[in-house]
């Protein structure tokens, strides 16, 4: 059976000839629902060391983590190509030098092909879009809005510390720029129901999201 849709990994294919692989790595971001800009403790569901490989860790400088998860990847896939994945926490958190070094240093691998930036849509300006602009002219960028829920309140049952506007504004922002969007969105939260979930497949598809990725609530 033929699939309704078209997952990230065929899609590289298509734009490389060859499979790409994830490269995650931590650069030591936090987010401000976590230090107190908008918020404390994060969102209610947050736990990064679900997801995190030992090899990608805060305490190892970025290029070393970037170093190590090429080295296995290659060891294990026979991989050639990569896109180095900044995903714990908020990954544009930071004044715009220390991002433009750190996303720099990233490319300077001669084997990257790309940057996948996960981040959160009150965490971006002009400034920064302009740099991640700059650097869609040479290398595949995406950059991956947390959104969870298109609901205002859901987004504070879960601590958020945004609303849905913030992520629309970050989309028209980012939008027709050589920028890959992506959004995050979980589905089956107490304060939604299954026709709210199906509503918002609808409004997310009506935007210039190329990428989306559903994940489940787990308690």
């Amino acid at each position: 059976m033929k699939r309704r849709y078209n997952s990230f990994g065929p899609y590289l294919k298509g734009l490389y000839g060859e499979r790409v692989y994830k490269v995650n790595v931590d650069a030591g971001f936090t987010c401000p629902n976590r230090d107190g800009t908008v918020g404390y403790g994060g969102c209610i569901y947050c736990n990064n060391d679900s997801f995190r490989p030992s090899s990608c860790r805060s305490v190892t400088p970025v290029r070393e983590q970037i170093r190590n998860g090429i080295s296995y990847l290659t060891r294990r896939y026979k991989a050639k190509k990569f896109i180095v994945y900044f995903q714990p926490y908020t990954n544009t958190y930071a004044p715009l030098e220390r991002l433009e070094a750190l996303y720099n240093e990233a490319l300077s691998e001669p084997s990257v092909v790309g940057l996948a930036i996960g981040t959160r849509p009150d965490c971006v300006d002009e400034e920064k879009i302009s740099l991640l602009q700059r650097l869609s002219e040479d290398y595949f960028v995406l950059i991956e809005y947390g959104l969870q829920s298109i609901y205002d309140r859901t987004l504070k049952f879960i601590n958020r510390g945004h609303d849905y506007s913030t992520f629309l504004r970050a989309v028209e922002m980012t939008a027709n720029k050589g920028i890959h969007i992506g959004a995050h969105i979980i589905v089956g939260f107490p304060t939604e129901t299954e026709e709210e979930m199906l509503v918002m497949a609808d409004e997310i598809s009506q935007l210039p999201v190329s990428f989306l990725k559903i994940h489940q609530l787990q308690v």
